[in-house]
Parts: C-alpha cells; sequence; structure tokens
C-alpha cells in the first residue's frame, strides 16, 4: 500500500508534495512574463497574490482538522509577506521585462541553494551526502541550461539587470521560505491567505502610490489565474512538504521549477534549448529521484513536548488517548511524553534534534 511505503520512505511523501508545488510555481514563470507584459511591477505581484488569496479562503478545512493561526505569528506573516509577496513577486515581475523567459526560469534554480544554506544555518536540519548530492545535480541541470545559453550566445542578450533582479527575487523566496518553517504545523489555507492578503494590500498600494497603469481586463484576469495556481495552490503544496519533511529538502526539490519554466517557454515559442534542456531533465530527475529515495534511520530522543497539529494515531508518535478513537486527520493540542526509538524520519516537526 502507499502508506506503507510512505512509513518506509518518509521522504517520499515530502518530496511529492514539493514536487507539485514547483510544478505549479515553474509553469507560472513564463505566463507571468506574458500577460504582464507593460505592466508595473507591483501590479502584477498584487494581481499574483490576490489571486492566491482567493485560492486560499476557498481551501480553509475545519478548526479540529487543522491548527489555527495565533496572534503571536503575525510578526512572522508579516515578514513572509514582506519577503515572499512583496519583493519575491515585484524583482521577478521586473526581471521578467527585462530578460528571457527562459533565462529568469533558469536563474530561479539558485532559490534551493538560499533555502538549504538558511535552513541547515537557522533550523540545523541534517543534510548527509544523499541531499548534498541531490541539491549538486539539481544545481546541475540549471547550470547545463545556462552554459548551453551562452555557448548559443543567448546569455548575451539579456539583460544582465533582468538577471540580477530574479536572483534577489531567488534571495528573497530562500529567505521567505525558511521564515515559513515554522508554521508548517498551522492550517496552509490560513497561512495562505494571510501572507497573499498582506503582499497584495501592500503591493497594490504600491502601484497606486507609483501611478502604474490601470490593467486591461484580460490580463486582472489571466495573472489571478496564474496566482491562484502557481502562488496559492503551489504555497499550499509547499507548506505541506516542509512539514514533512523540512525546508531544506523542500527547497531542494522545489529547485526543479525552474526546469519546467524552461519546457514551457519553449512550447510557447523559446526554442533556445537544445542539449543543454535534455541534459538538465536527467540531472534534475535524478535529483528528485535522490531525494524520494532518501532514508535516514538512527536512534533518537524525543523529549516532552506540548503543540497542536494536524495529526493521525498510526505514526508511532500520537499515543495519547481519545474516547472514542478519532478516524483520519484531526487536530487540537496535545502532549508527546518522552521517549527513544529507532525508525526512518525526516526533519519534520517531531524530529528536530541535532546531529553530530
Amino acid at each position: 500500500m502507499l502508506t506503507d511505503r510512505f512509513a518506509q520512505l518518509p521522504a517520499l511523501k515530502g518530496g511529492l508534495l514539493a514536487l507539485l508545488a514547483a510544478l505549479l510555481f515553474g509553469v507560472s514563470t513564463p505566463l507571468v512574463q506574458r500577460w504582464g507584459a507593460g505592466l508595473g511591477a507591483f501590479t502584477t505581484a498584487a494581481l499574483l497574490y490576490g489571486g492566491a488569496a482567493l485560492v486560499g479562503l476557498t481551501l480553509r478545512r475545519p478548526a479540529d482538522q487543522e491548527a489555527r493561526l495565533h496572534r503571536a505569528d503575525l510578526p512572522r506573516l508579516v515578514w513572509m509577506a514582506g519577503f515572499g509577496a512583496v519583493i519575491g513577486p515585484v524583482a521577478l515581475a521586473w526581471g521578467l521585462q527585462h530578460t528571457t523567459g527562459t533565462g529568469a526560469s533558469l536563474m530561479l534554480t539558485l532559490e534551493a541553494v538560499f533555502t538549504a544554506v538558511l535552513a541547515g544555518w537557522w533550523y540545523g536540519e541534517a543534510m548527509g551526502r544523499r541531499v548534498w548530492g541531490a541539491v549538486l545535480l539539481l544545481l546541475a541541470g540549471g547550470v547545463a541550461l545556462v552554459l548551453e545559453q551562452g555557448l548559443q550566445g543567448q546569455a548575451g542578450q539579456a539583460s544582465v539587470w533582468g538577471l540580477l533582479a530574479v536572483l534577489a527575487a531567488t534571495a528573497a523566496w530562500g529567505i521567505d521560505n525558511t521564515l515559513s518553517r515554522a508554521l508548517a504545523e498551522r492550517d496552509p489555507a490560513q497561512v495562505v491567505v494571510a501572507k497573499c492578503v498582506l503582499g497584495s494590500c501592500a503591493t497594490a498600494t504600491l502601484a497606486w502610490w507609483a501611478h502604474e497603469p490601470v490593467p486591461q481586463l484580460g490580463a486582472i484576469v489571466g495573472l489571478m489565474l496564474v496566482g491562484a495556481a502557481g502562488y496559492g495552490l503551489s504555497l499550499r503544496f509547499y507548506l505541506l512538504a516542509q512539514r514533512s519533511f523540512g525546508a531544506a529538502r523542500t527547497g531542494s526539490v522545489y529547485a526543479f521549477a525552474p526546469f519546467v519554466g524552461a519546457a514551457l517557454a519553449w512550447v510557447l515559442g523559446d526554442r533556445s534549448g537544445g542539449w543543454g534542456l535534455m541534459l538538465a531533465s536527467v540531472l534534475m530527475v535524478a535529483g528528485i529521484a535522490l531525494h524520494l529515495m532518501e532514508t535516514h534511520a538512527h536512534r533518537h530522543d524525543h523529549e516532552a513536548m506540548t503543540h497542536e497539529h494536524a495529526h493521525t494515531h498510526d505514526d508511532g508518535h500520537h499515543l495519547h488517548p481519545h474516547d472514542p478513537m478519532p478516524s483520519g486527520p484531526h487536530s487540537h493540542l496535545h502532549r508527546h511524553e518522552p521517549m527513544r526509538h529507532t525508525h526512518a524520519h525526516v526533519p519534520d516537526a517531531h524530529h528536530t534534534h541535532r546531529h553530530g
């Protein structure tokens, strides 16, 4: 059964969720370039996150199935919105207007580097040889694509400032990804709505202040649809992936998104891809497979802790009683007693222990 497979390979579930998030976001990049042509960067960002907020509103779950956001989470949400819903999309939107869709997609690969380094430093997530190997394979795929463009002279035709703007977006999203790890146990729909509403209001205000042109109806609908899928649904799956196997691994698998964007750009008419695109596909698929097959098992200790999040009672960690015992995922405040055991695990909320 698939559930048994998840138990044997705990990284599989998180990897698949991260891959789905990457697919949705990767497709969005060349579409943002197409529908955002001629619009201001603030207006583009406001429409993208406006669409994402609408998705979050439709995906909220009952209070007994997911942990609610708390007032104490507001400062972190503000920082997440600032980096992830203002600086990141504004920099990307501006960069897409000054470089090619393929070049911008490839530059987004570096988001994985920022996320992995920050997660390892901030949360102390274990980064074994297999994880670093997967990161290097994914980055090598991006390098292959960039190298091919350089040999064909495509990189020289792209604006350096546009690529640097996209690089700034990857740094902002790397910080956002690391900040969001602490909210991965909260209701992802609530996190999406809060972050996207804050970001959309901020960028809409900046668009008004900068006197950016009012977009056409087609651009409004197109960008909001792209935002709903590529930013709203993608963020939801990204948060669920972080919940399953940590920030660093989620960010690394998410590095597949640039390849998806480059492939779609090719479908939409950008024929700059060739041997680099094929080599990148092999390297990136190998990197993702390495992540999904990750196994990390050793004897470890669990300290006593009390927290709230969605959980079930078949994972060997949630042993508290119910009368009657609920079936399926549910959420409430619960306590974990100290325990020591050995099993395959990933850096989720219950496995944040340090490694030598």
